[in-house]
């Protein structure tokens, strides 16, 4: 992934939400309230949609872009089946 531009706040998302799912984690294993362990659940997973949603511009705005300038029909279905499994 090193083309891209945006690795480093990738990463830095990715590490946020790694620890903010280690807290959910600790959460259910103290027997929390269910309800604030979904609420933080739904946290974890818009912060990974958020994530996505940055690479997912990124890899449009930079090997997209190249790929049609260059008539690469193969990324466009790539990205075509990649936003089909993100949006699920």
């Amino acid at each position: 992934m090193a083309h891209h531009h945006d690795t480093k706040q990738v990463l830095n998302r990715l590490s946020r939400a790694i620890g903010h799912l280690e807290a959910v984690k600790k959460m259910v294993e103290e027997g929390q309230d269910c309800s604030q362990v979904l609420i933080q659940l739904a946290a974890v997973k818009s912060a990974l949609n958020n994530t996505g949603k940055i690479i997912l511009k990124d890899h449009i705005n930079h090997c997209i872009v190249e790929a049609v300038e260059t008539g690469d029909k193969k990324a466009l279905e790539d990205l075509s089946a990649a936003i089909d499994h993100f949006m699920k």
